[in-house]
């Protein structure tokens, strides 16, 4: 029984005249979002999202959800990604220069160990300088 029907919805696909896409389509508002700063949906961040959905009538707060509590330990690991990334650009910086001030110094006592002009030749020097 499925042969059939499928053979008849296939035919009938073929002979309409509106084309199928098989494309993603972006989301409504998306490149609106973007261009003014906010996150490509409406669910990534924002009060919607983080704020809790209720509380209680005395004042106090609802327990957070389970999406609330994973986007929180999400956002804390990239925090904590981002720190550790800085910290070693960080270091790296320092590194570099101390390597610099390093090759710095060692030119500065080769030059001091280079023979130095004497007699005519240091007057001549001072002269044209």
């Amino acid at each position: 029984m499925a042969a059939p029907i499928r053979t008849i919805c296939c035919s009938v696909l073929r002979l309409s005249s509106r084309q199928f896409s098989t494309t993603c389509g972006a989301q409504a508002g998306e490149k609106w979002r973007k261009e003014h700063g906010l996150a490509r949906s409406g669910t990534e961040y924002g009060p919607l999202t983080d704020l809790p959905d209720w509380s209680f009538a005395d004042g106090r707060p609802a327990p957070p959800l389970k999406g609330h509590l994973r986007r929180r330990q999400e956002r804390e690991v990239l925090a904590r990604r981002i720190v550790m990334l800085n910290s070693e650009v960080d270091k790296g910086m320092e590194a570099h220069k101390k390597r610099q001030e390093e090759a710095k110094r060692t030119e500065e006592h080769k030059k001091s160990l280079l023979l130095k002009p004497k007699g005519k030749l240091l007057i001549n020097q001072k002269s044209k300088s």
